[in-house]
């Protein structure tokens, strides 16, 4: 599921009726009223759409198509969403409280499956709209922090009992970091647009730091780490917060929803949510780590998460942001040698320019991992 649809733009009447067909196709009470286009997102085609019941009053629901450019396989993405969206509802029923990690729902197509599949026109599905909630792009303070963290350890909190091998990776090897390394190390090797020479520098220090990208990957060949459902995307806009008391009410965008380690998701909260730069910052000053930020998402994880996780999982919190900012630098890197043709790019040198800002957040990391870990291991020991 895209961000939540606070950027929304009146379509033309074509694309208008085109929305009200595809509603039509589900299991949607009322009549259709307007749709809206939600700009927010950048993978999915995603509309708002509005109806209008008997009594009078109006429901929004979120029509959304599955790019499968990104997601080669939509029919195993949606059976994933639908695994995972069914045991967490369940969940929450019988636990019967707000725990913050709580799902949209799938609306059923009038054929009894949850999506539509269109020919020429792809895989669509339809989701409930969540009244009264907000996202933010950037974190603003520690109480915003704190509530990510919540919300998505929650969320690996309720599907912490499912069956990994029950789903597929929708992206294989997403977060390999060894398959990361060696593809930078040959890319460079082959310099194929010639761009070598200008980050000689950037590649040196990754080189130097090989042996992190083993870490997770060792630990979890040997047993010690184990494979369970992770949400891997978790930026501060997939978490929806109520509008009143930004509270966390729901962890949306469940298309790389798949087996892997927790611990991934935690180094992405640490990556996005602990530096006030923006990802492609070429003022490298304005790029620093800020220790409350780490604190908040940790305090907020572990409240929630600290049922399920082992020790060998809470030891290596703290490494987990190192290890995803440098996997994200050298994604960033490896597209830039190959001439920009995975990431979009809107200037010179961007996938560079995007790689220095998160070595930079890597060195910052580094220079207070003790104390990070240090907090980690308190933190952990106080909930127990």
């Amino acid at each position: 599921m895209e961000s939540v649809p606070t950027n929304q733009t009146k379509v033309a009447d074509r694309v208008l009726a085109r929305i009200a067909e595809i509603g039509d196709m589900f299991a949607i009470e009322g009549e259709f009223v307007d749709g809206k286009e939600i700009q927010s997102g950048h993978i999915n085609t995603t509309y708002c759409a509005t109806y209008r019941k008997s009594d009078g009053t109006e429901d929004r629901y979120i029509l959304q198509k599955i790019n499968s450019n990104v997601f080669k396989d939509p029919r195993a993405v949606m059976r994933n969403v639908e695994k995972v969206t069914r045991h967490i509802n369940w969940k929450v029923l019988r636990r019967r409280t707000d725990s913050a990690g709580q799902t949209l729902n799938l609306y059923p197509a009038r054929g009894g499956r949850n999506y539509i599949e269109l020919p020429g026109d792809g895989i669509w599905r339809c989701y409930n709209y969540i009244e009264g909630t907000h996202t933010y792009d950037i974190v603003e303070n520690t109480r915003q922090a704190y509530q990510a963290g919540y919300a998505f350890g929650s969320f690996q909190d309720l599907i912490s009992d499912m069956n990994p091998s029950d789903l597929v990776e929708t992206i294989p090897g997403f977060h390999d970091t060894r398959k990361r390394f060696d593809r930078l190390m040959e890319v460079a090797r082959l310099d194929p647009v010639a761009r070598l020479e200008s980050c000689r520098e950037e590649l040196d220090f990754i080189r130097k730091r090989e042996k992190d990208v083993d870490v997770l990957l060792d630990l979890q060949k040997a047993g010690r780490l184990p494979v369970r459902i992770t949400h891997n995307d978790t930026k501060i806009n997939n978490v929806m917060l109520d509008e009143e008391t930004d509270q966390a009410v729901c962890v949306i965008d469940l298309d790389t929803v798949m087996p892997g380690l927790v611990l991934y998701d935690v180094g992405d909260m640490v990556r996005t949510v602990t530096t006030p730069a923006a990802e492609d910052e070429e003022d490298l000053s304005k790029v620093r780590f800020r220790i409350s930020m780490f604190q908040s998402i940790i305090e907020g994880y572990l409240d929630a998460a600290s049922g399920f996780l082992t020790q060998e999982e809470i030891d290596f919190l703290a490494f987990s942001g190192k290890l995803i900012t440098l996997e994200i630098g050298i994604r960033f890197l490896t597209d830039y040698l190959e001439g920009d043709v995975y990431f979009k790019t809107s200037k010179p040198d961007h996938n560079l320019i995007r790689c220095r800002t998160q070595l930079k957040l890597v060195s910052c990391l580094e220079a207070q991992m003790e104390e990070m870990e240090k907090f980690v291991q308190k933190r952990a020991k106080a909930i127990k």
